[in-house]
């Protein structure tokens, strides 16, 4: 679902500001208040999208207060507000930044038109970021696929063999010196799964340079949200991890079952590294209109904001291993899906996965 905006008004009137919160409220938005300059810019008063200024305040003036918000809050709107409207306020407030200019007293359809409008713009910059961000990825994922296709050979063909000749060393060394073995079986085993590692990332590059075509047919999604938590249970009680489920009946969508299972369990394997022990795991589903929303929650302590943006960038990881390929390749089949897959923090403060998929009706 779409995040709840946050308005932040700043009015050193008690009565209009309590007024301005009940219109703001009632029309479905979050609001933080603010009597001063000082209050404004308090760590205190949290994000917001929106702020509403009065222009004359009792510590300071309005209109630079407004430059400050901007340096806080690049991606937020400004609306000034003042009962004593001249020129120079206005210019001075548009040099400043501000999306509108009210007078108050402010009729309410007014206030609210104008803070529609700037949140409206806000969404706008958020898709135009996000198509910005997609093209990027996309053209990440075309240049491994084609790196992964011309070099596969070149780097499996002598893993296959350094691990062939790996195991013809091992049954030497039982054979000509078993007293050896005791001695030799820790290095052995390393190179083994240092070998096996290797052949790990070289597949999930090959999964790129796979071209994979999706034959629509009917995928009961209930049944393949049911393999998944079948099949990971024993993960999570060996991490002490609880897999929760929570989904009722659901329509089908088209697409291929194996690839969206495939998704979802990377998407739960993720979420049980994250959570702690005695943490969860939520994989739930709902129908919202003509979509499907399968979302994989987790009780760990998320993603950073400031890196949360970048987890489906080819190779960026936040993890000490691995080789960052494993979300791009779940954003690939999703996407394939004529779906959508975005990040956002759950309520238990870890990461929350939300895919939206085209539900099959009738």
């Amino acid at each position: 679902m779409p995040r709840r905006r946050t308005i932040l008004c700043v009015e050193d009137n008690p009565a209009l500001r309590d007024n301005l919160r009940e219109i703001l409220e009632d029309a479905g938005y979050a609001v933080s208040t603010a009597a001063t300059c000082a209050e404004a810019v308090s760590p205190a008063t949290g994000r917001f999208d929106v702020a509403l200024i009065d222009v004359r305040l009792p510590d300071g003036d309005g209109i630079a207060l407004a430059g400050k918000l901007s340096d806080l809050a690049p991606d937020a709107e400004l609306i000034m507000m003042t009962g004593f409207a001249t020129l120079e306020s206005a210019i001075a407030a548009v040099r400043a930044g501000a999306w509108a200019y009210l007078m108050k007293p402010c009729a309410t359809p007014d206030l609210l038109l104008a803070v529609e409008q700037a949140v409206r713009q806000i969404e706008h910059v958020e898709e135009k970021r996000e198509l910005i961000r997609r093209a990027h990825v996309a053209e990440k994922l075309a240049a491994i696929g084609t790196l992964a296709a011309g070099l596969s050979h070149e780097i499996k063909n002598p893993l296959n063999a350094a691990s062939l000749q790996l195991m013809v060393l091992e049954r030497r060394l039982r054979r000509l010196h078993p007293e050896l073995e005791p001695e030799l079986e820790a290095p052995l085993h390393l190179v083994r799964d240092e070998v096996a590692r290797l052949n790990r990332i070289l597949e999930d590059f090959l999964q790129f340079a796979r071209r994979h075509n999706v034959d629509p047919s009917p995928v009961a999604i209930a049944d393949v949200l049911g393999r998944v938590a079948d099949l990971l249970a024993p993960d999570g009680e060996r991490l002490g991890v609880r897999l929760e489920r929570d989904w009722g009946p659901l329509p089908p969508v088209l697409g291929d079952a194996g690839r969206l299972q495939q998704a979802l369990v990377n998407l739960v394997l993720n979420g049980m590294q994250a959570a702690q022990p005695d943490g969860f795991v939520l994989l739930s589903a709902v129908q919202e209109a003509d979509e499907l929303v399968l979302a994989v929650e987790d009780s760990g302590p998320g993603i950073p904001d400031d890196v949360m943006h970048r987890v489906f960038e080819p190779f960026f990881t936040t993890k000490s291993t691995g080789s960052g390929l494993g979300l791009p390749l779940v954003h690939n089949v999703v996407e394939q899906h004529g779906g959508t897959i975005s990040v956002e923090r759950g309520q238990a403060g870890g990461a929350r996965f939300v895919i939206r998929l085209p539900a099959a009706l009738p």
